[in-house]
């Protein structure tokens, strides 16, 4: 009996041993994929760093190359214009001087023939050439300038343009190992994702950040927020599909983006919020998303396609404002009921335009402000109490927390039955709201 014990005890040892190396070897392959995954992350992001500086530096020798270009063809404009300029009047004054000659020319052969003439007619001969003499003025003479007083074209090239443009090539340009901010957390939304960001970089004062999303079937990232703020709710999310994210900052003063953070996958199961079709008073969005109340005189509650708010969630509403009216409402309800007119009635809780909230049909002594344009109103449950779902009553107690204006209200919202999830609501009376719900 000893000795079966004694082999069940080493047995067991044995067995505790064999999980413990399985667990080991299962840590190291795990590492061994971390390392690997790292290593791919180096080798793809010095790739595309070295596409990024070849791909720059071209474009700036393309660039730098046309600059010098356009600055040669100005400069050869110039001497074009300054030689045009000079030469004209000399050109003039040598068709002047030309003329004299050409006259003088004249007037020697006139005067050679008159003194070399017959003798019966060399008198008038003479007296011509005398009388055309004195008219020509041949002593006033043209004036011809000095070569001091005419331009002598130079070019002046500054030599410090090189020092100046080698100390800046020099320095233009950096290689980060590690970019300044970082993406920190994902969200699930409905129909959307909420991300938020971090700085890693202690020494960086970050003036702006900026957020690109991508399918992950997608080639190119694109812009989805730009601004100061470290967190941002990426709507019209498809649910159960991966998206890629990436985040860089822009430096206090600075006009340049750091490098990108290190792209992650977030995604969201729960499906977007959406408006119900059908109701005449309503017109909405491609995306049903958003609600619009028009002319038409019919009225009536517009409630969610499906109950998509689930208690620890936050359901937002953004609007656009139109003509207030007492019975307005926005808000959460048990279920769907046709012939009502506003969500001030039993099993809802809403807020009016007017800032007052309604419990079960009855209104808080506590109030809101007034809904502005713009502005959002949040719905945020909690369960406080959970009883056995019967008809009993007072069985099942949500914490509901209003927000609206930086203003929020709390309270505990009584129901005789468990609810896992609610519908949403809006009512307007007059036209010119609109409701977007995320």
């Amino acid at each position: 009996a000893a000795a079966e014990a004694e082999v069940r005890l080493l047995l067991q040892e044995a067995r505790e041993s064999i999980e413990a190396a399985r667990s080991y070897r299962r840590e190291l392959q795990q590492r061994l994929r971390g390392l690997h995954q790292a290593r791919e992350q180096i080798k793809e992001s010095a790739t595309l760093t070295r596409d990024v500086l070849e791909q720059h530096f071209s474009d700036l020798k393309g660039t730098l190359k046309k600059l010098l270009d356009e600055r040669l063809m100005s400069l050869l404009q110039e001497v074009d214009v300054i030689e045009q300029e000079s030469i004209k009047p000399l050109d003039e004054c040598q068709k002047l001087i030309e003329h004299g000659v050409s006259t003088a020319d004249d007037l020697l052969r006139e005067g050679e023939s008159a003194v070399d003439g017959d003798v019966g007619t060399q008198n008038e001969k003479l007296c011509n050439f005398t009388k055309k003499a004195l008219h020509i003025q041949l002593d006033s003479l043209p004036e011809v300038p000095s070569l001091v007083d005419v331009p002598c074209l130079s070019a002046q090239l500054d030599d410090c343009l090189l020092t100046i443009l080698k100390n800046q090539i020099f320095r233009h340009g950096t290689v980060a190992s590690r970019p300044p901010v970082q993406l920190e957390e994902f969200v699930e939304k409905p129909g959307g994702i909420l991300v938020r960001w971090c700085k890693v970089d202690d020494d960086f004062i970050p003036q702006d950040y900026r957020l690109q999303y991508r399918k992950s079937t997608a080639s190119h990232f694109e812009d989805v927020y730009v601004g100061s703020e470290t967190e941002f709710i990426v709507l019209h999310i498809d649910p159960n599909v991966d998206y890629q994210f990436r985040v860089c900052a822009r430096g206090d003063g600075r006009q340049e983006w750091s490098p990108w953070s290190v792209p992650q996958i977030g995604r969201t199961t729960l499906v977007p919020h959406e408006w119900t079709t059908g109701l005449e008073g309503y017109s909405l969005s491609s995306r049903r998303n958003i609600a619009l109340r028009n002319d038409s005189q019919s009225c009536g509650v517009l409630y969610s396609k499906a109950p998509t708010y689930f208690c620890g969630q936050t359901l937002t509403f953004r609007q656009t404002v139109g003509q207030p009216d007492r019975r307005d409402s926005l808000g959460v309800c048990v279920e769907q009921r046709n012939g009502y007119d506003s969500l001030q009635r039993d099993k809802a809780v809403c807020i009016s335009t007017n800032g007052a909230v309604f419990v079960n049909g009855k209104e808080m002594t506590n109030q809101l402000p007034a809904v502005t344009s713009g502005s959002t109103v949040t719905f945020d449950m909690e369960v406080v109490q959970l009883g056995p779902c019967s008809n009993e009553g007072g069985n099942f107690k949500l914490r509901v927390t209003i927000s609206s204006n930086n203003r929020e209200v709390v309270f505990d919202w009584v129901l005789d039955q468990c609810c896992g999830s609610l519908y949403f609501g809006c009512s307007f009376s007059y036209p010119g709201w609109k409701v977007l719900v995320f």
